[in-house]
């Protein structure tokens, strides 16, 4: 039926079927339809099929954008091992060393970057960064017009997000699956962060030559300052030097970086950045770059860096890996006027045509803090750091520890007197002897007490005092103070024969200066990684192991080291300050520890090979120590040794022992005693005037301090 009236309307048969030649030829019912209407109607029908084709082909387009869209929406960026510098910082905040791999950087926020680095980055990387969606068709048109006219890869187009998702996740070999992954990376960049956190990456990435990636890193390495603190000249000077680090760098080419920097200023005042009159100043100033040598090798404090960086690796256990690519900062003691002071001191002490040995450390006795070290004089060639060698005899620097112990047990005062003459000690229950030496073998031949056997460094005394108070006791006492090297209960401890290393003497001597109050030493303050979260934060150690009247009269007689007299004698008059020490001297090692109010040094000199000294290389560790001191001291004043309670002090004869009377004051000395232990009798046997002693006494001591320090102060303001 649907046929019949098919082939009746058209004219045509409704299949291919052959129809009689009759039918075929008979006339349309609608001859009109068949004729004229029907193959405009046909002809329509094909472009309608077109068009459904190309709807469906579009359809799927839009589809498959769509998905890949989502896909990459969804998916995560790969991880891009972006690996940090670590930095150590002096106490002052200033960075004295950094860890790294291959790549050097520091990541540092947005906010901490100078604007003029980001308007003159975005001035010449890429002007509409904020307005498109990671690709620049406005730049692309602008750099292949460029191009063709100069017929040359003049100008490129790529933006600041491609630049990053090809530094972050590729390689830079050029091949169209490379661009075609940069495409794909540069879209999730552009769907997962903010253009100010993409921004942010790549000024922390991007490599400005000379191993410094990050703007961070290149704003110490050429300037010696932070990002933050770059002005306009210096940003342009650096935002140029990504396009060729080797032809634009300042270093390189001076001509070349300036050239660049004009261009970018240009920009930046062609687009209404800055002014015309800003661009031209900053052209004109004249940067001051950070000399490269310095910016390649430190050798700054190199043996407190070192033993910084092993604390941290071995006693905080913190991996390698983190210290060298992980961004962590240290925080550390140092103090670098002081440092730059004891280097100095070394340097100067000894010559440099000898291969004599020091070493030297500092530590602040109120905190525990590490002021300054220098562990030998050529690091380069040799790094073994002789601050902690425990291969090294104190000598006579061990006194103060032993007559501490005398002090502290009340069985002896400064007043104690025993013959400075030849003697032989018997111990063990008479089964072995001990024949000490005076230096020189001089010997005074006559009674003397405990300030003139401190002063003169006498060995006679030391022994006998070791043998009334117990070599167990001294050794005691050196545990409280901190010295855990080995040591034998024998005589021969009284005269420093047992190793201990500069640093355990430095620490104890800060005890006597603390007020008997021992800190433990502290080289690091607190470790942060890159987040700022802190990884270890060191707790103050303190505790009261000598009663502090014992020490300050301990202090008082190791004044009279740097008196006439004394064997620090030789350097009192460089020195400014009120300062108790004591030296040492071995056949191949010559010390002297010593401290003011603010600074326990312990200063060695010797050699490595145990080599005997002559008395002229055995004389250097006293200049070397006054030098540090007064250096590393040179802002403070004076300051004198607070007397604490439980002491007083009283003028003494010093023949008989006993207060000066009216018939022995020419040779009175004013000598300091823990209360109720000085004496009660005068030299004439008088005892009326005893009573008031001790308080006539105490304020002579005081006016004498003051007197001293005001004397002390006026020559340090002198100079």
């Amino acid at each position: 039926m649907i046929k019949r009236w098919f082939t009746r309307l058209t004219g045509r048969p409704a299949s291919r079927s052959k129809a009689p030649a009759a039918r075929r030829r008979k006339r349309p019912l609608f001859p009109i339809i068949a004729e004229r209407i029907w193959p405009r109607l046909h002809g329509r029908a094909r472009w309608m099929r077109l068009i459904k084709l190309t709807g469906v082909c579009a359809t799927l387009f839009v589809g498959l954008i769509a998905g890949l869209l989502i896909y990459l929406r969804v998916q995560s960026l790969p991880a891009a091992s972006i690996s940090q510098t670590s930095e150590m910082l002096d106490l002052q905040g200033n960075v004295i060393d950094t860890f790294h791999t291959t790549q050097n950087r520091r990541s540092v926020p947005l906010d901490q970057i100078s604007p003029y680095v980001v308007q003159a980055t975005l001035a010449i990387e890429d002007r509409r960064f904020y307005e498109h969606e990671g690709f620049d068709p406005v730049g692309m048109g602008r750099a292949l017009l460029v191009n063709v006219h100069n017929m040359s890869a003049k100008q490129g187009a790529s933006t600041l997000t491609q630049q990053l998702a090809r530094n972050l996740y590729l390689t830079h070999e050029r091949t169209w699956g490379r661009k075609i992954k940069e495409a794909l990376y540069t879209i999730q960049l552009e769907m997962h962060y903010s253009k100010d956190e993409i921004l942010n990456m790549y000024l922390n990435q991007i490599y400005y030559g000379h191993g410094a990636y990050g703007i961070e890193a290149a704003a110490e390495q050429y300037f010696g300052k932070h990002a933050s603190e770059l002005d306009l000249a210096e940003s342009a000077m650096l935002a140029g030097i990504p396009k060729g680090p080797k032809y634009y760098s300042p270093y390189m080419s001076m001509k070349n970086a300036k050239d660049r920097q004009h261009t970018i200023l240009q920009v930046m005042a062609n687009d209404g950045v800055i002014k015309q009159t800003d661009a031209d100043k900053a052209y004109r100033e004249l940067l001051t770059f950070k000399p490269l040598s310095e910016s390649r090798g430190n050798s700054f404090a190199p043996y407190f860096r070192d033993y910084v960086r092993s604390f941290v690796v071995g006693q905080l256990g913190i991996d390698e890996r983190l210290l060298d690519e992980g961004g962590i900062r240290i925080y550390t003691t140092l103090d670098s006027n002081a440092q730059r002071a004891a280097e100095k001191a070394v340097a100067e002490g000894i010559p440099s045509n000898t291969e004599q040995q020091a070493a030297l450390i500092a530590i602040d006795p109120r905190n525990g803090y590490v002021k300054a070290m220098v562990g030998g004089r050529d690091y380069p060639n040799n790094q073994y750091n002789r601050v902690f060698a425990t291969t090294r005899q104190p000598g006579s620097s061990f006194k103060p520890i032993l007559y501490m112990t005398a002090l502290q047990q009340g069985g002896m005062t400064p007043l104690s007197r025993f013959m400075s003459a030849p003697t032989t000690f018997t111990y063990d229950e008479g089964r072995l002897t001990y024949e000490p030496h005076n230096y020189n073998d001089k010997y005074v031949n006559d009674y003397i007490d405990m300030r003139q056997a401190i002063a003169s460094s006498d060995n006679i005394y030391a022994v006998n005092t070791i043998m009334q108070v117990g070599a167990d006791n001294v050794i005691n006492m050196a545990r409280k103070l901190g010295i855990d090297s080995a040591m034998k209960p024998v005589p021969s401890l009284a005269l420093g024969t047992f190793p201990i290393s500069p640093f355990e003497m430095a620490s104890a001597f800060g005890t006597f200066a603390n007020g008997g109050v021992r800190v433990k030493p502290i080289a690091v303050l607190r470790v942060e990684d890159s987040s700022g979260h802190v990884l270890y934060e060191a707790e103050h150690e303190s505790e009261q192991v000598v009663d502090a009247a014992h020490a300050y009269v301990l202090t008082s007689l190791m004044e009279s080291v740097f008196d006439t007299g004394g064997t620090g004698h030789r350097v009192s008059a460089t020195m400014n300050r009120p300062v108790a020490g004591k030296t040492g001297t071995t056949a191949s090692d010559a010390w002297l520890v010593g401290y003011t109010p603010e600074l326990a040094t312990a200063v060695w000199v010797g050699y490595d090979k145990g080599r005997q000294l002559t008395t002229t290389e055995a004389h250097r560790a006293a200049p070397i120590f006054a030098a540090f001191t007064e250096g590393a001291l040179a802002a403070v004043p004076p300051k004198i040794f607070p007397m604490p309670e439980g002491v007083v002090s009283a003028y003494i004869d010093p023949k008989s022992g006993k207060l000066a009377g009216e018939g022995c004051e020419d040779n009175k000395r004013l000598e300091t005693f823990i209360a109720g232990t000085q004496p009660t009798e005068t030299c004439d046997g008088s005892s009326s005037k005893a009573e008031d002693a001790s308080s006539t006494g105490t304020d002579a001591r005081k006016e004498e301090q003051r007197k001293s320090w005001w004397g002390d102060l006026k020559r340090w303001w002198k100079e």
